[in-house]
């Protein structure tokens, strides 16, 4: 069962939100601030998803989704919020949210995107439970984050997904438009040098792994184990 967070000051509307979304099938875990967010995730706890309010006190939602990107937790992050200019969006982008919807809102409008988003990720009914692993290099599907020899490693969100793909299809070439059309699915233009820009940090942060990502010439990038 898909499992999500919903986290805003206003008690009332986490309430209403929460039945809504269980009265749908999906189950969920309350959080009235950023910390109590956080202390949920420092747990263990794992979330398919985080509904997330940004200004709140102390620790606002968009701090609270830095600090998870930080730590290589790429986690969906839609943000509901009263915050609606185009400034606001574009940093709610900037923190690393998969959607941005502003307040007022309807229900049926949070759930369409919540599909979306959860469908664009990688939905509910895929193999969340899997992890990937190549010797000390494991990448956590299900909490979206990747450690090398334990280590927890900070990937940007198109990293994280770079590198599940290429380790979901191990030895199998991936050309730089195949990557695009796999990992920009949000309409923008890309091209094929963001690709290799994106790969190139990659390689640096995963260590001696980033060998394993070679580019043959005419085939395009693998993540080679043979």
């Amino acid at each position: 069962m898909t499992r999500i967070l919903v986290v805003d000051d206003e008690a009332d509307l986490c309430e209403i939100l929460s039945f809504n979304l269980e009265s749908e099938g999906f189950e969920t875990q309350r959080a009235f601030s950023a910390e109590e967010a956080l202390a949920l995730f420092d747990n263990g706890l794992h979330f398919d998803l985080i509904l997330l309010d940004v200004m709140m006190d102390a620790m606002s939602g968009f701090d609270l989704a830095k600090h998870l990107r930080s730590i290589g937790n790429q986690i969906p992050i839609i943000f509901l919020t009263a915050k609606s200019s185009e400034v606001d969006m574009l940093d709610g982008f900037d923190c690393g949210a998969d959607d941005y919807i502003t307040k007022p809102f309807s229900f049926p409008t949070i759930l369409a995107r919540i599909k979306a988003v959860l469908k664009r990720t990688g939905d509910s009914n895929a193999s969340n439970d899997e992890t990937l692993r190549y010797s000390g290099l494991e990448v956590n599907i299900p909490r979206k984050s990747v450690s090398v020899d334990r280590a927890p490693v900070m990937l940007t969100k198109k990293e994280f997904l770079i590198l599940s793909l290429l380790m979901q299809h191990r030895n199998v070439h991936f050309s730089r438009q195949q990557i695009i059309d796999r990992v920009w699915d949000d309409d923008i233009y890309v091209n094929e040098r963001s690709v290799d820009v994106h790969i190139a940090r990659l390689r640096k942060k995963i260590g001696s792994y980033g060998d394993m990502i070679v580019n043959h010439s005419g085939f395009g990038y693998v993540f080679a184990t043979e």
